[in-house]
């Protein structure tokens, strides 16, 4: 190393650690705080790793810290410091850099790393090393838990991610020049990990119940230790070559011997007779040049086979985004007594450890793709050979995992989906040959099974679209604009006289339906459109306000802090509302049914129907008959020459099928198809392929029979064609009459000018604004979106789609605006602002959106501008002065509805004491008030769910519903203590609990209290949801209690609510002197 360009420090430290004398190293007073030292320069280093860099040109884990750890372990805290140390320069330089770097100078520094890793993990391979490891580590494992500290534990981990960064370490192939069967440096280290005995601490790691907290360091280290190798390879360690696979490596030697025997023939004929200084000109016919002469030709006849007129251009670079992925590492046959040390390990491991280690990280661990289909893979292989066994069971039980394989349509069609979706630039192309494979041996096990049976059922799901369906009433209500005023004046003076807290509610969504439950919304607003149009008034408000529970995002619904006037003007905006409703989206201009346009019903609504039908196994071969799915066939077969023969035999027979079997050959009537046939044709070894020889001359020939009365085929094969275009190619184009009508020059000008005038107008649809204004009033929507795409005025037609309709006002005028601003400057220093605001606003809307506004037009800075401002002598507090009748019920009115800042002041000069007291009391009064928001307040009796609860106590599940209440009553704490709102999963730890979770009883009560079911295969329990709020999960766990004997009347339970709310209410707005409190004191008395 050169010691000038190293930092003093760093030369200084490393000197201060000692020396190596021999085979004995020499430690220095200092060495564990100038190990130390190393681990803070470490922390503090550059971006290009300067410090890693220097102390891997001074070698100081070969010179210093591996003597260290052989000499020096009974130094504990040295031994852990170097330890530690090792960890830190031992990580992959891709946690250093965070990628491989794109600039060349942090390349060269990242490869630099990458070197010194590879110094270091040739220094590892010693079986000293890993000695003093593993003997560390045992004696670490063989502490109980109570007696392991805490730097104990780490130890363990480090040890665990020094073995594993090591290991991880890349092979150098330029440097080791190893053959297979060859020890190289991952083999040496592999050796001395077996030698030292650590393999078998892996394996106790592995299975032991109490160390599964190194399950994921386990797990990745024996992936490293395998990371060269090949199940086969492994297996047939040791054992003699079969005939099977003489006759194979034997073939594969002759098709090599060959094809270099015809390529030294090649080049024999290429050589001529004459020197090379006359060559001699020619012209070559019929092969055109840049212009319309013949090309000529200044070179050898010998080389004209190899000429193109790509000779000399440059090449396209491929941008990295384009370019195929890459392998993920070259395969390679380990030394003998290494491949025996891992297939003893991969049985011991299988037998003992597997089952545990998956079940611990199956949730930490990230499975990806072509490990799955590997998966898959190995299942059909298995399945396939149960159908060659002798023993009749063994076939049975095969029979009936392939009847299962086979009948659902998720496992037949996945291979479908695969090739439709396989992508070269993320997937390499490992993956593509495994996938082929695999469909071979699908398609062939299920054609063999479809052989033996006549009739084959399997399962169909289909998507049925369909629109917005309600059932149609007799005689609809009449929509009129004065009717529908004549229904609000009554539905009005109903909803005045409605109580706060409405004595029943409903479900705003079905919980049966298909339909997702976010996708329910626009029906459940169309249902309170419903109740209101029948004058049903209590009915849409409970619809209202339970919907306004499940969907609270957005404000759909209204806020949570709404006024009863903004309820009632919410209401009437729904009614007034055209809402997309079955009536509506029926009627539906004929054109538009009859046209094949870009734009989709934004109405229209998706379901999964479930059903059998008998199973044609030509029918299902056809569905591989896009060019979407040849296409990862004929990329296969580009490397034709590097795929082992069993793959280019997938290949041809699935291209066989297509073009055979479906006497579709047109569908590869393809050009770059024709070339890689071409290029087959002409190969030297060509006598090796003949399974591909004989499909692409069959393929030639049928094209050749077929231009002779196509004389467009040739045109033809510059494209991928569907099988409307294969038919039309074999069999005669037909003319497509034109079903729409032309747009003439005049029209289109006159839809360009009027697009241009209104696209930065702030219309919500601007084809609905362009409509009225053409001079054709004929035309359809349909027809102008997809004029505008032609024209390509726009992209595509999903930028012109239908806005959803729904009540939301979010739209502010610019009159709106300005009145807006003229009332925050009149009120602006008024005592409440927003109350002022809202009173005196011309278009109703919400508190959230006036709020809202004024935050976006910067006439406030923040929310607290906007309080109510409220003094203390404002109702006589001081004065003694009581407050009437009549104040009081006002103030009693819009108690709950006030802003829950407003509420927050009035609590800021309340006594301790009095504020424990309030809440209790808070508790029992206000959850009467509020019972509208959400499902049913605590004491309010719920027939269905009491009957549902004793149906489940008789079938002894009272255990489950005890442990249910109790987990919605913790929730329902944790919530009110910390103020937060989570998803809590209900996790059964017993397994009675787990059976009544299962149950479909148990099912329907938790979708009756409103919990959420697992949304998808990720999750495993139950949830109850975020919104749901404390007094809905106390009113949920209160249900879940037995039917109490003796029931208060209604009335009088209401009228104790009315009670505790009132004197809750007075007690924050009055001060009340001793005497009042007094009278207080004997009213709850009495109530009680």
């Amino acid at each position: 190393v050169d010691l000038f360009m190293m930092n003093c420090e760093l030369l200084a430290t490393c000197s201060a650690l000692g020396y190596l004398e021999g085979d004995t190293y020499h430690k220095e007073a200092d060495c564990l705080e100038s190990v130390k030292d190393l681990i803070r320069y470490l922390r503090h280093e550059d971006d290009a790793r300067d410090v890693r860099q220097q102390l891997g040109e001074s070698q100081i884990v070969q010179n210093d810290l591996l003597p260290i750890i052989i000499q020096h372990r009974q130094d504990k805290a040295l031994f852990d410091a170097c330890i530690r140390l090792m960890v830190n320069l031992t990580q992959p330089a891709m946690l250093c850099f965070g990628k491989v770097p794109d600039d060349p100078v942090f390349r060269h520094h990242f490869l630099q790393v990458t070197s010194h890793l590879q110094a270091y993990k040739e220094a590892f391979a010693s079986e000293s090393v890993f000695c003093i490891l593993s003997e560390t580590l045992y004696n670490l494992l063989q502490l109980d838990w109570e007696q392991r500290q805490e730097e104990d534990n780490l130890l363990i981990e480090r040890i665990l991610l020094l073995v594993r960064n090591v290991l991880h370490v890349p092979a150098d192939p330029s440097e080791e020049k190893k053959v297979d069967d060859d020890a190289s440096v991952h083999d040496r280290v592999l050796w001395a990990i077996h030698m030292s005995g650590f393999d078998d601490l892996i394996k106790f790691l592995a299975s032991a119940q109490s160390e599964q907290q190194w399950s994921m360091h386990v797990l990745e280290i024996i992936s490293l230790m395998f990371r060269d190798q090949t199940p086969e390879a492994l297996v047939s360690a040791g054992h003699a070559r079969s005939a099977e696979e003489k006759k194979k490596d034997s073939n594969e030697l002759e098709a090599l011997r060959q094809k270099e025997h015809a390529e030294k023939h090649s080049r024999t004929l290429q050589r001529g007779t004459r020197h090379s200084r006359f060559g001699g000109s020619f012209v070559v016919q019929g092969l055109k040049a840049i212009g319309d002469k013949d090309v000529i030709y200044h070179r050898n006849l010998q080389n004209f086979k190899d000429y193109t007129h790509d000779i000399g251009k440059a090449v396209r670079r491929v941008p990295k985004r384009h370019r195929k992925a890459q392998e993920s590492g070259e395969k390679r046959r380990s030394a003998l007594n290494v491949r025996l040390f891992l297939r003893e390990f991969c049985v011991d491991f299988l037998e003992n450890c597997y089952n545990r280690l998956m079940y611990l990280v199956k949730v930490g661990r990230c499975y990806v793709m072509h490990l799955a289909l590997k998966a898959y893979q190995e299942l059909l292989l298995t399945v396939n050979e149960m159908d060659r066994s002798e023993d009749e069971s063994i076939r049975q039980s095969s029979s009936v995992i392939k009847s299962n394989i086979f009948y659902l349509m998720e496992y037949r069609e996945i291979f479908l989906t695969l090739l439709r979706k396989y992508d070269e630039t993320k997937q390499p192309e490992s993956y593509l040959k495994d996938l082929v494979e695999s469909t071979h041996l699908f398609l062939r096990m299920l054609d063999r099974f479809c052989k033996g049976r006549k009739n084959l059922m399997v399962q169909r799901k289909r998507v049925k679209r369909r629109k917005s369906q309600g059932k149609k009433k007799e005689a609809a209500p009449e929509t009129s604009p004065e009717a529908l005023e004549e229904t609000w004046k009554i539905v009005e003076e109903e909803l005045k006289g409605l109580s706060e807290s409405l004595t029943q509610s409903l479900v705003p969504f079905d919980a049966t339906s298909e339909t997702p439950l976010e996708d329910q919304r626009t029906e459940a607003m169309v249902r309170v459109q419903d109740a209101l149009l029948v004058r049903m008034g209590p009915e849409a408000l409970g619809l209202l306000r339970a919907a306004r529970s499940v969907w609270p995002e957005g404000d759909v619904f209204g806020s949570a802090d709404v006024e009863p006037e903004e309820e009632l003007e919410l209401l009437k905006q729904i009614l007034h509302a055209k809402l997309p409703r079955s009536s509506q989206t029926a009627v539906v201009e004929e054109e538009e049914e009859e046209e094949d346009g870009p734009e989709m019903e934004e109405e229209e609504l998706e379901s999964v129907q479930v059903s059998e039908t008998e199973f044609k196994f030509l029918d299902f071969i056809k569905r591989f008959a896009t060019p979407g799915i040849v296409r990862p066939y004929l990329l296969l077969l580009k490397s034709y020459s590097k795929n082992t023969p069993h793959t280019n035999h997938c290949i041809a027979r699935m291209l066989h099928r297509l073009a055979v079997d479906l006497k579709m050959d047109a569908l590869l009537f393809q050009l770059s198809v024709f070339h890689i046939f071409n290029k087959i044709l002409n190969d030297p070894a060509a006598a090796a392929y003949q399974e591909l020889v004989t499909l692409g001359k069959y393929l030639v020939k049928r094209f050749v029979s077929l231009a002779a009365q196509n004389n467009k085929a040739y045109v033809e094969l510059l494209f991928w064609k569907n099988v409307g275009a294969v038919r039309e190619m074999t069999e005669g184009y037909t003319k497509e009459e034109e079903k729409r009508p032309a747009w003439t020059e005049e029209e289109e000008e006159e839809l360009r000018r009027l697009y241009e005038e209104h696209r930065d107008s702030e219309v919500p649809d601007i084809v609905e604004t362009l409509l009225p204004l053409l001079s054709n009033s004929n035309r359809t929507r349909r027809q102008v979106v997809t004029q505008l795409v032609h024209m390509r005025l726009v992209d595509n037609a999903k930028e012109l789609k239908k806005p959803k309709k729904g009540t939301r006002i979010v739209l502010w005028t610019e009159e709106q605006e300005l009145e807006l601003q003229m009332l925050f400057e009149e009120y602006r220093d008024s005592d409440d602002v927003l109350g002022n605001i809202m009173k005196k606003l011309t278009a109703k809307r919400s508190r959230a959106r006036v709020v809202d506004k004024l935050l976006s037009m910067g006439l406030v800075s923040e929310r607290r501008e906007l309080y109510k401002k409220r003094s203390r002598s404002a109702h006589g507090k001081s004065t003694g002065n009581i407050m009437t009748e009549e104040e009081f019920l006002a103030e009693l009115t819009q108690g709950t509805q006030d802003d829950p800042v407003d509420r927050d002041d009035e609590f800021e000069s309340e006594e301790s004491e009095e504020e424990d007291l309030e809440e209790q009391e808070s508790e029992r009064s206000l959850n009467g008030g509020r019972r509208s928001q959400g499902m049913h307040s605590t004491g309010e009796r719920r027939p269905d769910v009491e009957n549902m609860v004793y149906a489940l106590q008789q079938e002894g599940m009272s255990g489950p519903l005890l442990w249910l209440q109790n987990c919605l009553n913790k929730t329902a704490d944790d919530r009110e203590n910390d103020g937060l709102s989570q998803p809590v999963p209900l996790a059964p730890f017993t397994e009675s609990n787990e059976e009544a979770m299962e149950n479909k009883s148990f099912q329907r009560l938790l979708r009756k209290l409103g919990m959420r079911a697992p949304a998808n295969e990720q999750e495993s329990f139950w949830r109850i949801p975020a919104k749901i709020s404390v007094s809905e999960l106390r009113s949920a766990a209160a249900a879940l209690k037995e039917p109490r004997g003796e029931e208060e009347d209604d009335a009088t339970r209401e009228q104790r609510a009315q009670a505790l709310r009132a004197l809750l209410l007075a007690r924050k707005r009055k001060r009340f002197t001793d005497e009042d409190a007094g009278i207080c004191g004997r009213f709850i008395f009495c109530l009680g």
